[in-house]
C-alpha cells in the first residue's frame, strides 16, 4: 500500500472486450508472427500455452491463451502442503444445509499483517470442486499487501471488493479494482495483491465451474445489461525478478507452496482469450419495467457459469444497480419470493430497496432454495403506501451469487459472532390485511 502503488494503477491502460482474442506484448517483438510455439521464440523467451477449458471443447467457449515468458512454468521446485488457514473447499460436509434465512454483519479487521491470501474466509458453498462443480463464497478482509504469488487450480475467482482498492498484478498484466468494480481472475493464472489503501474488505465467489460468460439476451436483442467492451483485460506487464519468491497454489481444496528461484509474473507478451479482466459495475445498462409489475431478477445478470441444462446456472452473478422504478400499480421493490436457486447477497455500498436496516456494506445474506424472502417490514409499509411517481435509486449498489444447489456452511461460519441472530425478526408484524368481500 502506498503513494507508488496507487500512481500506478491510476496509470494503467487496457485492452477492451470480454471473451476477445487479445494479444499483447511488453516489449516490442516479443510475440511470434504466425506460429504459436516457434523453434525458437522471440527475444529468448519460452512460449507456453494456458489451457482453460479442454481442447476439444466448442471454438465459442473454448478459453486458452498463450504466453511468452522468461522462464517456462515447469521451472520450479517440489510444492510442499501449508496450512489452508480460513479457506474451505467443496464438498462441503461439516454441517447439514440450512433452510433458515441467515444473515451476517462484516467480518470483523484482521490481526496486522493481513495479506489478501490470509484474510480469505469462506462462508459456504457447493458442488465438488474435484469435479469441477458448484462454487464457494468467500470474504476477505486485509491490511497488508501481499510479497507472494498466488494461483487456483480449482475455479475462478470473481472478486467484489466493498472497501479499499486493490492493484492485482497478474502473469497478464496488471489491473486496478476499486469498490464499484470486479476482477476476473481465471482458474490457474498466477497473482499477487497490493493494497492501494490501509485496509481492504471484500467479497470473492470462487466457480469451479464452466468459466463465467455473458449471458445470452435473447428477446432483449443485441445490446444490454453488461457490454463486452466495458470488460478491460490487461497489457502485458512482467517482473524480471531473480531471487526468492513464495508461490502459493490452491489444489482440491488445500494450499500448497514453494520457494521459486525467480518471479512467476515474467510473462512478456501473451496473445489469447483466457485472460484477466476488470468490470465497473455502474457502467451495467440495466433494463425493466416502462409499464407495470417488477422483472424477475434475471435481468440484472452480469455474467453466468452455465450447467448441463439449459437456463440453469452453476452461478449466475448479479448486480442490482442505480436504476429507474417507473412501474404503474406495482409493488416496486423485489416481490415476496420462494426460488429453486440459492441466493447469497452482498452489499457494496449504501442501502438495499429490500431492507430498511440490517443489511449493511460488507455483510450478507444467504437465502437456501425455496427459503421465503422478500421485502421486510417497514419496506412493505412504506412502498405499499408510496406515491407512484419515477424514483431513481441511485444510493446502493448490491449483488447477487446465484446457484442451482444450495450453500452449505462452513462451522466457522454457522458458529461465527457476526451471524445476526434474529434475522426473521424482520418479517414479524406483517400483519393481516385480508378482508373478504362477503
Amino acid at each position: 500500500m502506498g503513494a507508488d502503488a496507487r500512481k500506478t494503477a491510476e496509470g494503467l491502460t487496457y485492452l477492451s472486450g470480454f471473451g476477445n482474442e487479445h494479444s499483447s506484448e511488453a516489449v516490442p517483438g516479443a510475440l511470434p508472427e504466425g506460429r504459436n510455439s516457434p523453434q525458437r521464440a522471440p527475444l529468448g523467451l519460452y512460449a507456453e500455452q494456458l489451457s482453460g477449458t479442454a481442447f476439444t471443447e466448442p471454438r465459442a467457449h473454448n478459453r486458452r491463451s498463450w504466453l511468452y515468458r522468461i522462464r517456462p512454468s515447469a521451472a520450479h521446485p517440489a510444492f510442499t502442503r501449508t496450512h489452508n488457514g480460513s479457506i474451505r473447499t467443496a464438498p462441503f460436509t461439516q454441517t447439514v444445509p440450512d433452510p433458515n434465512r441467515l444473515r451476517w454483519n462484516p467480518l470483523p479487521d484482521p490481526a496486522p499483517e493481513t495479506d489478501f491470501l490470509a484474510g480469505l474466509w469462506t462462508l459456504g458453498g457447493n458442488g465438488d470442486a474435484t469435479q469441477r462443480t458448484g462454487i464457494a463464497v468467500h470474504l476477505y478482509t486485509a491490511n497488508a499487501s501481499m510479497d507472494r504469488v498466488f494461483s487456483d487450480a480449482d475455479g475462478e475467482l470473481l472478486i467484489v471488493p466493498e472497501r479499499g482498492g486493490l492493484l492485482l498484478r497478474t502473469e497478464f498484466g496488471l489491473l486496478h479494482v476499486e469498490p464499484g468494480h470486479v476482477a476476473l481472475i481465471p482458474r490457474g493464472v498466477r497473482f499477487r495483491v497490493d493494497l492501494l489503501d490501509e485496509s481492504a474488505r471484500g467479497y470473492v465467489c470462487e466457480n469451479y465451474g464452466a468459466p463465467f460468460r455473458l449471458p445470452d439476451l435473447g428477446p432483449i436483442g443485441a445490446n444490454g445489461l453488461a457490454n463486452p467492451r466495458d470488460f478491460r483485460a490487461p497489457v502485458a506487464a512482467y517482473e524480471d525478478v531473480e531471487g526468492p519468491v513464495e508461490v502459493v497454489n490452491k489444489f482440491c481444496g488445500n494450499l500448497w507452496t514453494a520457494t521459486y528461484d525467480h518471479s512467476p509474473l515474467d510473462v512478456v507478451a501473451w496473445h489469447g482469450n483466457h485472460v484477466p479482466y476488470v468490470y465497473d459495475l455502474r457502467r451495467f445498462n440495466v433494463l425493466g419495467t416502462i409499464t407495470y409489475d417488477h422483472p424477475d431478477p434475471s435481468i440484472f445478470t452480469v455474467l453466468t457459469s452455465p450447467s448441463d441444462t439449459p437456463g440453469l446456472a452453476g452461478v449466475d452473478f448479479v448486480v442490482f444497480a442505480p436504476r429507474w422504478l417507473v412501474g404503474e400499480d406495482t409493488f416496486r421493490p423485489p416481490y415476496f419470493h420462494r426460488n429453486v436457486m440459492t441466493e447469497y447477497m452482498g452489499l457494496i455500498e449504501g442501502a438495499y430497496d429490500a431492507k430498511a436496516e440490517g443489511f449493511v456494506p460488507g455483510g450478507g445474506s444467504l437465502h437456501n432454495m425455496m427459503s421465503a424472502h422478500g421485502p421486510d417490514r417497514e419496506t412493505f409499509d412504506r412502498a405499499s403506501a408510496a406515491e407512484l411517481r419515477p424514483q431513481k435509486i441511485d444510493d446502493g449498489l448490491a449483488f447477487m451469487f446465484e446457484t442451482r444447489w444450495p450453500i452449505t456452511l462452513t462451522p466457522q461460519a454457522a458458529r461465527a459472532e457476526h451471524l445476526q441472530q434474529r434475522y426473521d425478526d424482520v418479517w414479524q408484524g406483517l400483519e393481516r390485511h385480508f378482508r373478504p368481500l362477503h
